[in-house]
């Protein structure tokens, strides 16, 4: 490069410096955007804007091997149109032409909770445990929560499925140690293996947020409480739950959300009954070539659990455990 060329390249930097430092004198507001910009500029291309390709398109239509680019609300009465008849699920009645995609969707949500709650009481009690009895070589008990997830998610299934399989290793085992005479077939291919195997998939992410928040814990709260004659249970009540609240709340909408959507578990260790919304929507993007009427489903998910989280967030006063925990 010559050095005309290098002076006019510091000049134009100069300038553009100038301006933004301007710019920046004018509206102090500005400052916090332009600093996070490369990072608001990832998030948008990254997150936002496949949210927003997938809302576009669930306002399309497809016509065997075209889209129709023509908004419409087709996709959306497909789902919730009325029928004249009533269908049950579970003694809940879904009074639409096409509910198999809500019974999917509430079938999922109600699955994810029960992995939830499972997970919560396989994690807390752990988390529980290594802030509070283990004292040497924490890193240690650390580095072993986290062995399982070293392996591949998909192996981790698999595994599960030959544990659970009809000639598996429990099966194999309550034969020998003569508990049962024939093989149980309700193991593999339900929603119990669905569950079991999503909650083995995140406990030990599970564990890792809630540890960190008691560790937080301040010692010296739960000293005093000593000192004033709370007994074990009161502290844990009134103390170490309340201050744990945080992380366990963030734990809990970690596990929920992404398992409402599994397709993969389900697939492999779920079978016919043990079918998942997530089964529905690679369904309709893969074998029935309809992206729009998946792309509708995903959003309609996506609003469902939104609104949960948000119901969630609310009931639990999540604003009262952020400020208790910032005393």
């Amino acid at each position: 490069m010559s050095d005309a060329a290098k002076g006019s390249f510091v000049a134009g930097g100069d300038r553009v410096r100038a301006a933004k430092g301007s710019l920046i004198q004018r509206f102090p507001w500005l400052r916090g955007y332009l600093l996070m910009s490369p990072t608001l500029l990832v998030m948008l291309a990254m997150l936002v804007a496949p949210i927003v390709a997938l809302v576009v398109r669930s306002f399309w239509t497809q016509n065997v091997f075209q889209i129709d680019t023509t908004f419409t609300l087709r996709n959306y009465a497909q789902i919730f149109e009325l029928s004249d008849k009533i269908t049950y699920w579970m003694s809940i009645p879904f009074p639409f032409a096409n509910p198999v995609y809500l019974i999917l969707l509430v079938k999922s949500i109600l699955m994810s909770l029960a992995v939830t709650a499972f997970v919560m009481l396989l994690a807390y009690p752990m988390a529980y445990f290594m802030a509070f009895r283990v004292r040497r070589h924490k890193f240690l008990w650390l580095i072993l929560i986290t062995v399982p997830i070293w392996t591949s998610y998909l192996l981790r299934v698999f595994a599960w499925k030959i544990m659970l399989g009809f000639n598996g290793v429990i099966n194999s085992s309550l034969i020998k140690i003569g508990l049962i005479d024939k093989p149980l077939d309700f193991l593999l291919y339900s929603p119990s293996a669905v569950m079991l195997t999503l909650a083995h998939a995140w406990v030990a992410f599970a564990i890792l947020p809630i540890y960190v928040s008691l560790e937080k814990i301040d010692r010296s709260l739960l000293e005093a409480a000593t000192d004033l004659g709370d007994k074990p249970w009161e502290r844990f009540w009134h103390i170490t739950l309340p201050l744990s609240a945080p992380g366990a709340i963030a734990t809990s909408l970690m596990v929920f959300i992404p398992t409402v959507g599994d397709y993969v578990t389900p697939t492999l260790v779920g079978g016919s009954g043990g079918s998942m919304i997530g089964n529905n929507i690679q369904i309709l993007f893969g074998r029935q070539n309809d992206a729009p009427l998946g792309s509708a489903v995903s959003v309609v998910m996506m609003a469902v659990i939104t609104a949960i989280v948000c119901l969630f967030l609310w009931a639990v006063g999540y604003r009262k455990i952020r400020a208790r925990e910032a005393i």
